[in-house]
Protein backbone atom coordinates (compact mmCIF):
# COMPACT_ATOMS: atom_id res chain seq x y z
CA UNK A 1 0.00 0.00 0.00
CA UNK A 2 2.93 2.34 1.27
CA UNK A 3 4.27 1.44 -2.97
CA UNK A 4 1.33 1.97 -4.19
CA UNK A 5 1.12 5.87 -2.84
CA UNK A 6 4.36 6.50 -3.72
CA UNK A 7 3.82 5.26 -7.13
CA UNK A 8 1.42 7.70 -7.14
CA UNK A 9 2.92 10.86 -6.36
CA UNK A 10 5.33 10.43 -8.98
CA UNK A 11 2.78 9.73 -11.12
CA UNK A 12 1.23 12.97 -10.25
CA UNK A 13 4.73 14.74 -10.32
CA UNK A 14 5.28 13.24 -14.06
CA UNK A 15 1.86 14.72 -15.29
CA UNK A 16 2.29 18.01 -13.56
CA UNK A 17 5.59 18.14 -15.24
CA UNK A 18 4.32 17.41 -18.58
CA UNK A 19 1.59 20.35 -18.18
CA UNK A 20 3.87 22.73 -17.33
CA UNK A 21 6.20 22.25 -20.63
CA UNK A 22 2.97 22.19 -22.49
CA UNK A 23 1.88 25.77 -20.17
CA UNK A 24 5.18 27.34 -21.10
CA UNK A 25 5.21 26.07 -24.86
CA UNK A 26 1.96 27.84 -25.18
CA UNK A 27 2.52 30.46 -22.44
CA UNK A 28 5.63 32.34 -25.33
CA UNK A 29 2.91 32.34 -28.01
CA UNK A 30 1.18 34.98 -26.05
CA UNK A 31 3.68 36.99 -24.12
CA UNK A 32 4.91 38.70 -26.94
CA UNK A 33 1.14 39.97 -27.80
CA UNK A 34 0.42 41.17 -24.61
CA UNK A 35 4.18 43.15 -23.50
CA UNK A 36 3.04 45.82 -25.48
CA UNK A 37 -0.37 46.24 -23.85
CA UNK A 38 1.26 45.72 -20.57
CA UNK A 39 3.99 47.61 -19.76
CA UNK A 40 2.11 50.61 -20.56
CA UNK A 41 -0.67 49.85 -17.96
CA UNK A 42 2.15 48.56 -15.65
CA UNK A 43 3.65 52.00 -15.91
CA UNK A 44 0.26 53.44 -14.76
CA UNK A 45 0.01 51.68 -11.85
CA UNK A 46 3.07 52.25 -10.52
CA UNK A 47 3.10 55.94 -10.65
CA UNK A 48 -0.41 56.03 -9.27
CA UNK A 49 1.39 53.70 -6.53
CA UNK A 50 4.13 55.82 -5.42
CA UNK A 51 1.72 59.13 -5.68
CA UNK A 52 -0.55 57.25 -2.88
CA UNK A 53 1.89 55.99 -0.72
CA UNK A 54 3.55 59.32 -0.71
CA UNK A 55 1.05 61.34 -0.19
CA UNK A 56 -1.42 59.31 1.85
CA UNK A 57 0.91 56.50 4.02
CA UNK A 58 3.57 58.40 4.28
CA UNK A 59 6.33 57.17 6.89
CA UNK A 60 5.96 59.43 9.65
CA UNK A 61 8.12 57.01 11.92
CA UNK A 62 10.77 57.52 9.67
CA UNK A 63 9.84 61.30 10.21
CA UNK A 64 10.38 61.12 13.88
CA UNK A 65 13.08 58.91 13.89
CA UNK A 66 11.24 56.01 15.01
CA UNK A 67 10.66 52.18 14.03
CA UNK A 68 8.02 52.03 11.41
CA UNK A 69 4.82 49.25 11.88
CA UNK A 70 1.94 48.55 10.03
CA UNK A 71 -1.24 50.38 11.06
CA UNK A 72 -3.99 48.65 12.04
CA UNK A 73 -7.79 49.28 10.91
CA UNK A 74 -9.35 48.75 13.96
CA UNK A 75 -9.84 49.99 17.15
CA UNK A 76 -9.77 48.24 21.11
CA UNK A 77 -6.93 45.73 20.54
CA UNK A 78 -5.99 46.27 24.44
CA UNK A 79 -6.16 43.92 27.06
CA UNK A 80 -5.21 44.29 30.98
CA UNK A 81 -3.08 47.40 32.37
CA UNK A 82 -3.72 48.48 28.11
CA UNK A 83 -6.93 49.48 28.05
CA UNK A 84 -8.09 53.12 27.82
CA UNK A 85 -10.82 53.78 30.29
CA UNK A 86 -14.40 55.04 28.82
CA UNK A 87 -16.04 58.07 30.60
CA UNK A 88 -18.57 56.87 33.51
CA UNK A 89 -22.15 56.63 32.77
CA UNK A 90 -23.61 59.93 34.82
CA UNK A 91 -26.92 58.77 36.90
CA UNK A 92 -28.10 60.73 39.99
CA UNK A 93 -27.32 58.73 43.00
CA UNK A 94 -29.65 57.68 45.25
CA UNK A 95 -29.78 55.85 49.03
CA UNK A 96 -29.46 52.83 49.84
CA UNK A 97 -31.47 50.36 52.25
CA UNK A 98 -28.43 49.47 54.52
CA UNK A 99 -25.75 49.76 51.54
CA UNK A 100 -23.53 52.71 51.56
CA UNK A 101 -25.02 55.53 49.28
CA UNK A 102 -22.57 55.69 46.15
CA UNK A 103 -20.98 58.95 46.08
CA UNK A 104 -22.63 62.18 44.26
CA UNK A 105 -22.56 62.61 40.71
CA UNK A 106 -19.03 62.74 39.53
CA UNK A 107 -17.53 64.32 36.37
CA UNK A 108 -16.91 62.20 33.14
CA UNK A 109 -13.70 60.52 32.91
CA UNK A 110 -12.68 61.31 29.13
CA UNK A 111 -11.88 58.53 27.50
CA UNK A 112 -9.10 60.75 25.72
CA UNK A 113 -8.28 64.49 25.96
CA UNK A 114 -9.14 66.92 22.96
CA UNK A 115 -6.87 68.65 21.39
CA UNK A 116 -5.51 71.33 23.68
CA UNK A 117 -7.36 74.49 23.98
CA UNK A 118 -5.16 77.49 23.49
CA UNK A 119 -5.80 81.00 23.00
CA UNK A 120 -5.72 81.55 19.12
CA UNK A 121 -4.12 84.56 18.07
CA UNK A 122 -6.47 85.62 15.13
CA UNK A 123 -3.20 87.20 13.73
CA UNK A 124 -1.26 84.08 13.32
CA UNK A 125 -4.24 82.52 11.51
CA UNK A 126 -5.42 84.73 9.23
CA UNK A 127 -3.86 85.09 5.65
CA UNK A 128 -3.88 87.44 3.07
CA UNK A 129 -6.68 86.36 1.46
CA UNK A 130 -8.68 86.14 4.47
CA UNK A 131 -7.61 89.84 6.00
CA UNK A 132 -10.23 92.00 2.98
CA UNK A 133 -13.33 89.83 4.52
CA UNK A 134 -12.44 89.54 7.73
CA UNK A 135 -15.36 91.53 9.47
CA UNK A 136 -17.28 89.01 7.78
CA UNK A 137 -15.22 86.13 8.99
CA UNK A 138 -15.55 87.38 12.72
CA UNK A 139 -19.96 87.59 12.13
CA UNK A 140 -19.91 84.19 10.76
CA UNK A 141 -18.57 83.19 14.11
CA UNK A 142 -20.20 85.17 15.87
CA UNK A 143 -23.83 83.09 14.82
CA UNK A 144 -21.50 79.78 16.06
CA UNK A 145 -21.46 81.28 19.06
CA UNK A 146 -25.11 81.64 19.39
CA UNK A 147 -26.20 78.49 18.09
CA UNK A 148 -27.90 79.61 14.73
CA UNK A 149 -26.13 76.87 13.20
CA UNK A 150 -27.91 76.52 9.77
CA UNK A 151 -27.78 80.10 9.37
CA UNK A 152 -24.24 79.87 10.06
CA UNK A 153 -23.26 77.08 7.76
CA UNK A 154 -25.24 79.21 4.71
CA UNK A 155 -23.69 82.07 5.73
CA UNK A 156 -19.56 80.64 5.50
CA UNK A 157 -20.55 78.99 2.63
CA UNK A 158 -21.65 81.92 0.73
CA UNK A 159 -18.46 83.59 1.97
CA UNK A 160 -16.46 81.45 0.79
CA UNK A 161 -17.80 80.31 -2.51
CA UNK A 162 -17.31 84.24 -3.34
CA UNK A 163 -14.11 83.99 -1.93
CA UNK A 164 -12.75 80.84 -3.02
CA UNK A 165 -8.88 81.37 -1.88
CA UNK A 166 -10.03 82.15 2.09
CA UNK A 167 -8.75 79.54 3.63
CA UNK A 168 -10.63 81.00 7.29
CA UNK A 169 -14.16 81.57 5.37
CA UNK A 170 -13.67 77.92 4.28
CA UNK A 171 -12.52 77.20 8.08
CA UNK A 172 -15.97 79.00 9.35
CA UNK A 173 -17.79 76.79 7.16
CA UNK A 174 -15.96 73.59 8.80
CA UNK A 175 -16.35 74.58 12.08
CA UNK A 176 -20.06 75.56 11.96
CA UNK A 177 -20.66 71.91 10.31
CA UNK A 178 -19.10 69.97 13.10
CA UNK A 179 -21.32 72.10 15.09
CA UNK A 180 -24.35 70.92 13.30
CA UNK A 181 -23.46 67.54 13.34
CA UNK A 182 -23.01 67.08 17.10
CA UNK A 183 -26.46 68.93 17.77
CA UNK A 184 -27.99 66.80 14.94
CA UNK A 185 -25.75 63.65 15.56
CA UNK A 186 -25.24 63.33 11.89
CA UNK A 187 -22.26 61.45 11.34
CA UNK A 188 -22.92 62.13 7.36
CA UNK A 189 -22.60 66.23 7.75
CA UNK A 190 -19.38 65.46 10.14
CA UNK A 191 -17.95 63.19 7.82
CA UNK A 192 -18.20 66.05 5.01
CA UNK A 193 -16.71 68.58 7.54
CA UNK A 194 -13.49 66.58 8.35
CA UNK A 195 -13.31 66.58 4.10
CA UNK A 196 -13.64 70.05 4.06
CA UNK A 197 -10.87 70.28 6.66
CA UNK A 198 -8.73 67.87 5.14
CA UNK A 199 -8.69 70.22 1.92
CA UNK A 200 -8.03 73.14 3.82
CA UNK A 201 -5.00 71.94 4.61
CA UNK A 202 -3.85 71.75 1.13
CA UNK A 203 -5.01 75.76 0.26
CA UNK A 204 -2.41 77.41 -1.26
CA UNK A 205 -2.24 80.56 1.15
CA UNK A 206 -3.26 78.68 4.45
CA UNK A 207 -0.85 79.50 7.32
CA UNK A 208 1.28 77.85 9.38
CA UNK A 209 -0.84 77.98 12.76
CA UNK A 210 -4.28 77.85 10.73
CA UNK A 211 -2.59 74.32 9.07
CA UNK A 212 -2.00 73.17 12.62
CA UNK A 213 -5.29 74.14 13.88
CA UNK A 214 -6.97 72.23 11.03
CA UNK A 215 -4.73 68.90 11.26
CA UNK A 216 -5.82 68.80 15.16
CA UNK A 217 -9.19 69.42 15.06
CA UNK A 218 -9.52 66.66 11.71
CA UNK A 219 -8.14 64.22 13.91
CA UNK A 220 -9.96 64.40 16.52
CA UNK A 221 -12.74 64.33 14.20
CA UNK A 222 -11.46 61.15 12.54
CA UNK A 223 -10.99 59.54 16.18
CA UNK A 224 -14.49 60.49 17.34
CA UNK A 225 -16.13 58.44 14.36
CA UNK A 226 -13.25 55.61 15.13
CA UNK A 227 -11.48 55.83 11.89
CA UNK A 228 -8.24 55.26 13.17
CA UNK A 229 -6.32 54.64 9.57
CA UNK A 230 -7.47 57.87 8.34
CA UNK A 231 -6.52 59.66 11.44
CA UNK A 232 -3.29 57.92 11.57
CA UNK A 233 -2.84 59.10 7.58
CA UNK A 234 -3.72 62.94 8.35
CA UNK A 235 -1.11 62.46 11.57
CA UNK A 236 1.94 61.22 8.95
CA UNK A 237 0.44 64.98 6.65
CA UNK A 238 0.47 66.57 10.18
CA UNK A 239 3.86 65.47 11.30
CA UNK A 240 5.59 65.90 7.99
CA UNK A 241 5.32 69.10 8.26
CA UNK A 242 4.74 70.04 11.83
CA UNK A 243 8.06 67.29 12.67
CA UNK A 244 8.67 68.69 15.93
CA UNK A 245 5.43 70.63 17.00
CA UNK A 246 4.62 68.73 20.84
CA UNK A 247 0.96 69.21 20.75
CA UNK A 248 0.37 67.04 17.31
CA UNK A 249 3.09 64.34 18.90
CA UNK A 250 1.24 63.78 22.03
CA UNK A 251 -2.10 63.25 20.38
CA UNK A 252 -0.48 61.34 17.68
CA UNK A 253 0.59 59.04 21.11
CA UNK A 254 -2.83 58.76 22.30
CA UNK A 255 -4.48 57.64 18.87
CA UNK A 256 -1.87 54.80 18.90
CA UNK A 257 -2.94 54.22 22.65
CA UNK A 258 -6.48 54.26 21.49
CA UNK A 259 -5.66 51.33 19.05
CA UNK A 260 -3.61 49.65 21.68
CA UNK A 261 -0.01 50.07 19.83
CA UNK A 262 1.95 51.30 23.33
CA UNK A 263 4.83 50.06 22.05
CA UNK A 264 4.53 52.45 19.29
CA UNK A 265 3.84 55.32 21.50
CA UNK A 266 6.43 55.22 24.31
CA UNK A 267 8.91 56.29 22.03
CA UNK A 268 6.40 59.46 20.65
CA UNK A 269 6.27 60.40 24.13
CA UNK A 270 10.32 59.67 24.71
CA UNK A 271 11.17 61.91 22.06
CA UNK A 272 8.20 65.23 23.19
CA UNK A 273 10.31 64.40 26.75
CA UNK A 274 13.41 65.17 24.90
CA UNK A 275 12.22 68.54 23.78
CA UNK A 276 10.08 69.49 27.36
CA UNK A 277 11.63 67.44 29.68
CA UNK A 278 8.49 68.80 32.16
CA UNK A 279 5.46 68.08 29.64
CA UNK A 280 3.16 66.61 32.18
CA UNK A 281 0.96 65.20 29.21
CA UNK A 282 3.49 63.40 27.84
CA UNK A 283 4.68 62.14 31.58
CA UNK A 284 1.54 60.78 32.66
CA UNK A 285 1.18 58.80 28.92
CA UNK A 286 4.53 57.40 28.93
CA UNK A 287 4.09 56.51 33.20
CA UNK A 288 1.13 54.90 32.06
CA UNK A 289 2.89 52.38 29.19
CA UNK A 290 5.26 52.26 31.36
CA UNK A 291 3.63 50.65 34.41
CA UNK A 292 2.13 48.28 31.51
CA UNK A 293 5.77 46.80 31.29
CA UNK A 294 5.97 46.41 34.26
CA UNK A 295 8.69 48.78 35.06
CA UNK A 296 6.89 50.25 38.64
CA UNK A 297 9.54 52.64 39.99
CA UNK A 298 9.85 54.79 37.19
CA UNK A 299 5.94 54.60 36.40
CA UNK A 300 5.67 56.14 39.31
CA UNK A 301 8.49 58.98 39.10
CA UNK A 302 6.83 60.01 35.94
CA UNK A 303 3.14 59.44 36.85
CA UNK A 304 3.56 61.72 40.00
CA UNK A 305 5.53 63.94 38.37
CA UNK A 306 2.69 64.56 35.74
CA UNK A 307 0.26 64.50 37.56
CA UNK A 308 1.25 67.15 40.78
CA UNK A 309 0.64 69.75 37.95
CA UNK A 310 -2.74 68.89 37.35
CA UNK A 311 -2.46 70.15 33.99
CA UNK A 312 -5.22 69.88 30.95
CA UNK A 313 -4.88 66.56 29.63
CA UNK A 314 -3.23 64.93 32.62
CA UNK A 315 -7.10 64.87 35.06
CA UNK A 316 -7.84 61.31 34.36
CA UNK A 317 -8.82 58.43 37.06
CA UNK A 318 -6.93 55.80 34.83
CA UNK A 319 -3.42 58.07 35.74
CA UNK A 320 -4.33 58.05 39.44
CA UNK A 321 -5.72 54.06 39.18
CA UNK A 322 -2.14 53.09 37.99
CA UNK A 323 -0.10 55.72 39.93
CA UNK A 324 -1.52 54.01 43.32
CA UNK A 325 -1.09 50.64 41.71
CA UNK A 326 2.30 50.96 40.82
CA UNK A 327 3.04 52.66 44.22
CA UNK A 328 1.58 49.35 46.21
CA UNK A 329 3.55 47.02 43.84
CA UNK A 330 6.88 49.38 45.34
CA UNK A 331 6.01 49.48 48.83
CA UNK A 332 4.47 52.89 49.40
CA UNK A 333 1.15 51.27 50.43
CA UNK A 334 0.56 54.83 52.56
CA UNK A 335 1.46 57.20 49.36
CA UNK A 336 -0.80 54.62 47.06
CA UNK A 337 -3.50 55.25 49.45
CA UNK A 338 -3.40 59.44 49.35
CA UNK A 339 -3.47 58.94 45.20
CA UNK A 340 -6.47 56.93 45.53
CA UNK A 341 -7.84 59.44 47.63
CA UNK A 342 -7.12 62.17 45.87
CA UNK A 343 -8.46 60.72 42.44
CA UNK A 344 -11.57 60.02 44.83
CA UNK A 345 -12.18 63.79 46.01
CA UNK A 346 -11.24 64.96 42.65
CA UNK A 347 -14.39 63.06 41.48
CA UNK A 348 -12.91 60.01 39.35
CA UNK A 349 -13.50 57.17 41.66
CA UNK A 350 -16.75 57.13 44.08
CA UNK A 351 -14.10 56.48 47.44
CA UNK A 352 -10.51 55.68 48.09
CA UNK A 353 -11.76 51.75 48.08
CA UNK A 354 -14.44 51.98 44.67
CA UNK A 355 -12.04 52.78 42.13
CA UNK A 356 -14.22 51.33 39.31
CA UNK A 357 -13.81 53.31 36.03
CA UNK A 358 -17.26 52.19 34.07
CA UNK A 359 -19.66 53.58 36.47
CA UNK A 360 -23.43 53.90 36.53
CA UNK A 361 -23.60 56.76 39.80
CA UNK A 362 -26.88 55.35 41.38
CA UNK A 363 -26.51 52.57 41.92
CA UNK A 364 -25.71 51.33 45.64
CA UNK A 365 -22.59 49.83 46.62
CA UNK A 366 -21.26 47.91 49.49
CA UNK A 367 -17.97 45.09 49.66
CA UNK A 368 -20.04 42.14 50.32
CA UNK A 369 -23.85 41.39 49.46
CA UNK A 370 -26.32 38.61 50.60
CA UNK A 371 -28.23 36.66 48.35
CA UNK A 372 -31.51 38.95 49.35
CA UNK A 373 -29.91 42.02 48.88
CA UNK A 374 -28.65 40.79 45.35
CA UNK A 375 -31.87 39.80 44.31
CA UNK A 376 -30.70 36.13 43.13
CA UNK A 377 -32.04 34.09 46.15
CA UNK A 378 -33.38 31.78 43.47
CA UNK A 379 -29.89 31.92 41.52
CA UNK A 380 -28.21 31.09 44.77
CA UNK A 381 -29.89 27.71 45.93
CA UNK A 382 -29.94 26.39 42.34
CA UNK A 383 -26.54 26.55 42.74
CA UNK A 384 -25.71 25.58 45.86
CA UNK A 385 -28.09 22.69 45.32
CA UNK A 386 -26.03 21.47 42.21
CA UNK A 387 -22.20 22.00 43.67
CA UNK A 388 -21.07 19.10 43.21
CA UNK A 389 -22.24 18.71 39.37
CA UNK A 390 -20.30 22.04 38.83
CA UNK A 391 -17.53 20.87 40.87
CA UNK A 392 -17.08 17.56 39.15
CA UNK A 393 -17.11 18.39 35.44
CA UNK A 394 -14.13 21.07 36.47
CA UNK A 395 -12.17 17.91 37.96
CA UNK A 396 -12.71 16.02 35.01
CA UNK A 397 -11.86 18.98 32.70
CA UNK A 398 -8.60 19.21 34.81
CA UNK A 399 -7.75 15.72 34.66
CA UNK A 400 -8.51 15.24 30.75
CA UNK A 401 -7.10 18.37 29.08
CA UNK A 402 -4.07 19.46 31.08
CA UNK A 403 -3.39 23.28 30.21
CA UNK A 404 -6.95 23.85 29.37
CA UNK A 405 -6.67 26.21 32.28
CA UNK A 406 -5.13 28.85 31.32
CA UNK A 407 -3.01 31.52 33.60
CA UNK A 408 -4.28 34.75 34.01
CA UNK A 409 -3.58 37.30 32.08
CA UNK A 410 -4.24 40.61 33.70
CA UNK A 411 -0.76 41.22 35.65
CA UNK A 412 -2.71 41.00 39.15
CA UNK A 413 -0.86 38.25 40.38
CA UNK A 414 2.51 38.95 42.74
CA UNK A 415 2.95 35.40 43.53
CA UNK A 416 2.27 32.02 43.10
CA UNK A 417 -0.22 30.22 40.34
CA UNK A 418 -3.57 31.24 39.52
CA UNK A 419 -5.07 29.81 36.45
CA UNK A 420 -8.83 30.20 34.88
CA UNK A 421 -11.14 28.36 32.50
CA UNK A 422 -13.96 30.67 30.72
CA UNK A 423 -17.16 29.42 30.16
CA UNK A 424 -19.00 32.86 28.98
CA UNK A 425 -17.31 36.27 28.62
CA UNK A 426 -19.44 39.65 28.11
CA UNK A 427 -22.80 37.98 27.79
CA UNK A 428 -21.78 35.47 25.30
CA UNK A 429 -21.46 31.70 25.71
CA UNK A 430 -18.32 30.62 24.87
CA UNK A 431 -16.90 27.26 22.76
CA UNK A 432 -15.55 25.22 25.96
CA UNK A 433 -18.83 24.90 27.28
CA UNK A 434 -19.46 21.82 25.67
CA UNK A 435 -16.35 20.69 27.95
CA UNK A 436 -19.17 21.11 30.97
CA UNK A 437 -22.49 21.04 29.42
CA UNK A 438 -24.32 20.52 32.52
CA UNK A 439 -22.76 23.40 34.26
CA UNK A 440 -23.52 25.62 31.70
CA UNK A 441 -26.69 24.37 30.80
CA UNK A 442 -27.57 25.32 34.53
CA UNK A 443 -26.01 28.99 34.13
CA UNK A 444 -27.52 29.33 30.83
CA UNK A 445 -31.25 29.64 33.19
CA UNK A 446 -29.79 31.97 35.49
CA UNK A 447 -30.76 35.73 33.03
CA UNK A 448 -28.90 37.51 35.33
CA UNK A 449 -25.08 35.90 34.68
CA UNK A 450 -25.98 34.55 31.19
CA UNK A 451 -26.58 37.52 29.74
CA UNK A 452 -24.62 40.14 31.63
CA UNK A 453 -22.28 41.87 28.89
CA UNK A 454 -19.94 43.32 31.94
CA UNK A 455 -19.42 39.86 33.61
CA UNK A 456 -17.93 36.90 33.04
CA UNK A 457 -18.14 32.97 34.10
CA UNK A 458 -15.46 31.01 34.69
CA UNK A 459 -13.80 28.29 37.34
CA UNK A 460 -10.74 29.68 39.07
CA UNK A 461 -8.07 27.14 40.30
CA UNK A 462 -5.70 29.18 42.76
CA UNK A 463 -2.36 26.70 43.91
CA UNK A 464 -0.40 27.19 47.54
CA UNK A 465 1.27 29.92 47.36
CA UNK A 466 -0.60 32.56 45.86
CA UNK A 467 -1.35 35.92 46.54
CA UNK A 468 -3.22 38.81 44.11
CA UNK A 469 -2.35 42.68 45.01
CA UNK A 470 -5.00 44.23 45.13
CA UNK A 471 -7.40 45.66 42.09
CA UNK A 472 -10.43 46.84 41.53
CA UNK A 473 -12.72 45.61 38.31
CA UNK A 474 -13.77 47.57 35.58
CA UNK A 475 -17.35 48.57 36.47
CA UNK A 476 -20.30 48.94 39.04
CA UNK A 477 -22.66 47.22 36.97
CA UNK A 478 -22.22 44.43 38.19
CA UNK A 479 -21.99 41.76 41.20
CA UNK A 480 -19.63 38.84 41.88
CA UNK A 481 -20.63 35.29 42.93
CA UNK A 482 -18.22 32.89 44.11
CA UNK A 483 -18.97 29.32 44.66
CA UNK A 484 -16.72 27.29 46.69
CA UNK A 485 -15.93 23.76 44.93
CA UNK A 486 -12.50 22.75 46.58
CA UNK A 487 -11.88 24.33 49.59
CA UNK A 488 -8.52 23.75 51.77
CA UNK A 489 -8.63 24.22 55.14
CA UNK A 490 -4.80 23.44 55.76
CA UNK A 491 -1.87 26.10 56.60
CA UNK A 492 -2.95 29.40 56.59
CA UNK A 493 -6.13 28.45 54.86
CA UNK A 494 -7.48 30.88 51.93
CA UNK A 495 -8.59 34.49 52.22
CA UNK A 496 -10.66 37.63 50.48
CA UNK A 497 -10.50 40.87 51.30
CA UNK A 498 -12.95 43.16 49.52
CA UNK A 499 -11.93 47.47 50.97
CA UNK A 500 -11.78 46.66 54.85
CA UNK A 501 -13.78 43.23 54.93
CA UNK A 502 -11.57 40.33 54.99
CA UNK A 503 -13.47 36.54 54.53
CA UNK A 504 -13.05 33.21 53.04
CA UNK A 505 -14.76 30.42 51.28
CA UNK A 506 -16.54 27.37 51.93
CA UNK A 507 -17.24 24.61 50.05
CA UNK A 508 -21.10 24.40 48.20
CA UNK A 509 -21.71 28.09 49.54
CA UNK A 510 -21.92 31.03 47.26
CA UNK A 511 -20.23 34.31 48.44
CA UNK A 512 -21.22 37.63 47.18
CA UNK A 513 -18.96 40.76 46.53
CA UNK A 514 -18.94 44.16 44.68
CA UNK A 515 -15.53 43.79 42.53
CA UNK A 516 -15.58 47.50 41.79
CA UNK A 517 -14.28 47.73 45.62
CA UNK A 518 -10.68 47.38 46.12
CA UNK A 519 -10.34 43.29 46.77
CA UNK A 520 -6.82 40.52 47.39
CA UNK A 521 -6.55 37.06 47.79
CA UNK A 522 -4.28 35.34 49.23
CA UNK A 523 -3.85 31.03 49.50
CA UNK A 524 -2.10 30.07 51.89
CA UNK A 525 -3.78 26.37 52.16
CA UNK A 526 -1.29 23.55 51.34
CA UNK A 527 -3.53 22.63 48.67
CA UNK A 528 -4.78 23.86 45.50
CA UNK A 529 -8.43 26.28 45.88
CA UNK A 530 -10.79 25.69 43.29
CA UNK A 531 -14.28 28.18 43.00
CA UNK A 532 -16.33 28.91 40.07
CA UNK A 533 -16.81 33.12 39.37
CA UNK A 534 -20.21 34.33 38.04
CA UNK A 535 -20.77 37.45 37.50
CA UNK A 536 -24.37 39.41 37.94
CA UNK A 537 -26.02 42.21 36.85
CA UNK A 538 -26.49 44.80 39.61
CA UNK A 539 -29.74 44.52 40.75
CA UNK A 540 -30.84 48.43 40.46
CA UNK A 541 -30.05 48.39 36.49
CA UNK A 542 -33.03 48.84 34.95
CA UNK A 543 -33.86 45.72 32.02
CA UNK A 544 -33.44 49.27 29.11
CA UNK A 545 -29.73 49.47 30.92
CA UNK A 546 -28.58 46.04 30.76
CA UNK A 547 -29.73 46.16 27.67
CA UNK A 548 -28.18 48.91 26.27
CA UNK A 549 -24.86 49.32 28.50
CA UNK A 550 -21.57 48.83 26.20
CA UNK A 551 -19.98 45.12 26.91
CA UNK A 552 -16.96 44.96 29.15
Amino acid sequence: MGVDKKVRKRIISKDKDTDTKKEKKHGKQKTSSLKGFLLPVMGLLLVVFLCTYYFEVINYEHLLGLRSESDSDTAGETQGDEAVPNAKESVKPKESDGGKPAAKAKPKVPTQPPPPEKAVNEDEITSDADRPILSQIQEGEKLIKRKKLAEAVSFFEKLFKSNPESPRARYGMAKAMIKKAEKERSNPILKASIEHLSEIALMPKITRALKKEVYLLATSKYSFLGQYRECLRMFGRMIREFPDDIDGLNEYGVILLTIGKNDRAKPVYERVLQMDPDNSFAQVHLGFIIKAEGDWLRATELLRSGLKANAPGTRDGKFYFHLGDALYRIGEREEAGEWYQRGADMGFFFSKYQRSLYNVDRLKSRPFWTAKQAKVTEIVKKLETNWKTIRNEALQVMNVEEGLFLHEEESLKNTGEWRQFTLYTKGQKGKDCDRTPKTCALVSKMTAAASCKRGQIKYSIMMPGTHVWPHTGPTNCRLRMHLGLVIPKTGNGTKIRCADETKTWEEGKVLIFDDSFEHEVWQDAESYRLIIIIDIWHPDLTDRERKTLSPI
